[in-house]
């Protein structure tokens, strides 16, 4: 499982939640107050080589912790602060499967629907063997589909923490918009059996937005902000940033570079990488996940069993046979100057949101220890006879 999951993160916006196994060890009764203990996660977390800051925020049974931690630029005193605007990279695809999950309990698609019902024009190559790309492939990410498109950028990403790498996608997606994703969706090659094997694709969740905008007959991010508004409370979410909102968005480092790099380009709709959200934000959603409810419900739900600890909802990875986490659901996300994670696990009522700005090939693996560490002090608190788990 672990050698599978590292070959997935080889993508910045293929981002999968690598799968942790559960900490060993024995948990010690802690008095301090989690905010606190929280706060020590993240300092810890930016003494990691290149790591300039972080961000967490937390919710454990009810109680909110936001805690930010660093600079974000070298050399300043320029703190993240609750208003900074962090570019969220593929935790973007949970949210475009939270209104996919919508659309179905609406009844305005089915999961078995062939996606062609909603593309103009003939696509005979999304198809294998007469078997079509159904909406359940695209978001279980057993399409078929490359990646991204177009397929030049999977070159490019092969070698992510070269330093030429910003420079190269800025250089693709600067013209690239829908109808040139439509031209090279013509020229895809289905290669096997849809439904069957996982491979991260970027571009089904592209076209996953294109299909919610044919439904609800509006702009995939309307649909996005007006959803979240509505359901969340969330306000301060966009996709593409107006003048105020770009100087808001944090600064970030790509790989070993000194030198703080560009945005993630635009891709056509941005359903798969383009989200921008504060931490805040990030902890409405948190919230919203924890609580359940129908759409929530739907979207972890299971779509493809890939093994015994190891599925896919709507976007969503599920995680079992994780001794301290118990089954959870996860999501890493990346673009070339941020990397983040969420967690959700039912079992301690908790919710965990880390994000940087800095993104790198160990940078994951670093907000994944500072997850596990948390999650080991939570288990610590709820093992303590008598101790408040609001603590």
């Amino acid at each position: 499982m672990t050698t599978r999951n590292r070959q997935w993160l080889s993508y910045f916006v293929l981002s999968v939640a690598l799968l942790t196994t559960g900490c060993s060890g024995e948990h010690v009764p802690t008095t301090k107050d989690l905010g606190t203990e929280i706060d020590e996660v993240a300092a810890t977390l930016i003494e990691q080589p290149l790591l300039h800051s972080a961000s967490i925020g937390v919710v454990y049974r009810g109680k909110e912790f936001i805690r930010h931690r660093g600079d974000m630029e070298a050399g300043k005193p320029t703190p993240p602060t609750d208003e900074t605007l962090y570019e969220i990279g593929s935790l973007s695809k949970t949210m475009a499967g939270t209104l996919m999950a919508n659309a179905v309990l609406e009844h305005k698609l089915g999961l078995d629907d062939d996606i062609r019902i909603y593309l103009q024009g003939a696509y005979p190559n999304l198809q294998y063997k007469g078997e079509p790309i159904r909406i359940r492939h695209l978001l279980s990410h057993t399409s078929g589909l490359p990646n991204m498109l177009p397929e030049r950028v999977n070159t490019v990403l092969e070698n992510f923490t070269d330093q030429r790498t910003p420079l190269e996608l800025n250089a693709v997606y600067t013209h690239y918009g829908k109808a040139d994703f439509f031209r090279d969706l013509h020229a895809v090659e289905i290669r096997r059996m849809p439904g069957k094997d996982y491979s991260y694709s970027s571009s089904g969740t592209e076209l996953t937005a294109h299909i919610l905008e044919t439904v609800y007959k509006s702009d995939y991010e309307s649909l996005l902000r007006s959803f979240l508004r509505d359901s969340a409370a969330m306000t301060d979410v966009s996709i593409r940033l107006n003048d105020a909102e770009a100087i808001r968005l944090a600064v970030g480092y790509h790989s070993d570079n000194p030198v703080p790099t560009t945005p993630m380009p635009q891709l056509p709709w941005g359903a798969s990488g383009n989200v921008k959200a504060t931490v805040p934000e990030m902890v409405k959603y948190l919230k919203f996940q924890l609580a359940g409810g129908p759409v929530v419900t739907e979207s972890h739900r299971s779509l493809v069993e890939f093994d015994s600890e190891f599925s896919i909802g709507y976007f969503w990875n599920i995680v079992g046979g994780d001794r301290l986490k118990g089954v959870y659901y996860a999501h890493h996300g990346g673009v070339p100057r941020s990397q983040c994670y969420v967690y959700i696990v039912p079992k301690y009522d908790l919710g965990i949101f880390v994000i940087t700005n800095q993104s790198g090939d160990q940078t994951a693996r670093a907000m994944e220890a500072a997850i596990d560490t948390l999650v080991e002090k939570i288990a610590a608190r709820e093992n303590v006879a008598g101790q408040d788990p609001s603590r």
